[in-house]
């Protein structure tokens, strides 16, 4: 008798300790970005980004294990985006997707999220339209109509009277070439010429040449960021358009990654953005605190912050729903929080953040140059979706 009790608590005990540990899970979230070749930035700042996060904040969300699993693409590929979503989601069992730097990669997991009813969390894609193809996206970065309806606006109230846009001819470039267009000439201004420039082009000196012929006295530019925004702006001011009194507005042209590698040259430039490394906030000191202490040969950027709050936007959706993606993305909508980049919050019908969008001026502060906010748009949603 004392045998068989001995044995059923035994049992019990282990019963017991197996329904504790069985209530905990590891929950794994799929990052797909491009982490080699010309545009492996965009993996490298989402990583770092993640991992700060981490540092600051643990792993362990409701009693879960969080564990990040990285898909390289190499870039714009939406064949083998959709193949890592299908890894990810099949062989390792994600329950949350992340990343996105570019848009076409964003837009070949659609079908899958939505079948397999996973949230995706864009860390960069900008495209409007990309969260209307599935009501499992959900977006912490920004979109181009977002920032660039405000340039176009502050442009137009700071003398620009004439304009030229130069767009990379696809998805994010189309939007906003679109976008700066129609807000710039509903503030009187005039578009001189619209400039679609191929997605590859390394040669950008015949397309300035024609800018500087155009008798306009801007240049809106939309580049992905990397070595195309790098050479172009190089060439704005190789090819004297700075002297020829053409300024020069864009987005993400003197992103932090580039900056320094510009020089001098990029003093005076004029983007608008949603963030800033040298954002003026205790929140954003802390960040880049933490990240110069584990990246001290690296900076931070907007898909920088994009990453960084999408890993707190995904363990806000662990502790509200876990595992249940639609519970996740219910969740989702409405959601508020303090930023490094400011306060934002997600908007309940477009899924996409409402956030402040910032006009900056190239600076010298010190040995580097940064990103100087000078005036803001506040609570800016996305101004393209119902488009």
């Amino acid at each position: 008798m004392k045998r068989l009790c001995a044995s059923l608590l035994v049992g019990s005990i282990a019963l017991a300790a197996f329904c504790s540990t069985a209530v905990a899970e590891t929950i794994k979230v799929g990052v797909i970005a491009t982490f080699s070749g010309p545009n492996a930035i965009w993996g490298k700042q989402f990583q770092e980004a993640i991992q700060v996060y981490v540092a600051q904040h643990g792993k362990e969300v409701a009693g879960n294990t969080v564990e990040f699993v990285y898909k390289d693409v190499g870039g714009p590929n939406p064949d083998a985006s959709k193949a890592a979503a299908q890894e990810l989601l099949i062989r390792e069992g994600v329950k949350y997707l992340a990343g996105f730097d570019f848009t076409p990669n964003a837009l070949a997991v659609a079908p899958l999220i939505t079948q397999a009813k996973v949230p995706a969390v864009i860390f960069n894609s900008a495209t409007s339209a990309i969260n209307k193809q599935s009501e499992f996206f959900v977006r912490t970065s920004f979109t181009l109509w977002q920032v660039t309806v405000p340039a176009a606006h502050w442009a137009a109230s700071n003398g620009a009277k004439k304009i030229v846009t130069a767009v990379s001819d696809y998805n994010p470039g189309v939007d906003a070439e679109n976008a700066f267009v129609s807000a710039f000439e509903e503030k009187g201004g005039t578009v001189v010429e619209k400039i679609r420039m191929p997605l590859q082009t390394t040669d950008f000196a015949p397309f300035l040449q024609r800018i500087k012929s155009s008798g306009a006295d801007t240049v809106f530019a939309f580049l992905p960021a990397g070595p195309a925004t790098f050479a172009f702006t190089k060439a704005y001011n190789e090819n004297g358009l700075k002297q020829a009194g053409i300024n020069f507005i864009g987005t993400g042209e003197t992103d932090e990654s580039t900056l320094d590698a510009l020089g001098d040259q990029a003093i005076g430039l004029t983007t608008a953005q949603h963030y800033s490394a040298v954002h003026d906030s205790e929140l954003n000191k802390a960040f880049r605190a933490k990240h110069a202490e584990m990246f001290p040969k690296s900076t931070l950027n907007p898909a920088s912050v994009g990453a960084y709050d999408g890993v707190h936007l995904i363990y806000k959706l662990i502790e509200a729903a876990g595992t249940d993606g639609s519970e996740a993305i219910e969740a989702a909508k409405g959601l508020s929080w303090e930023s490094p980049r400011g306060p934002v919050s997600i908007d309940p019908a477009s899924r996409h953040v409402i956030q402040n969008v910032y006009i900056r001026r190239v600076e010298r502060d010190g040995s580097r140059l940064v990103n100087r906010e000078f005036d803001v748009i506040e609570s800016v949603p996305d101004l393209g979706f119902s488009r």
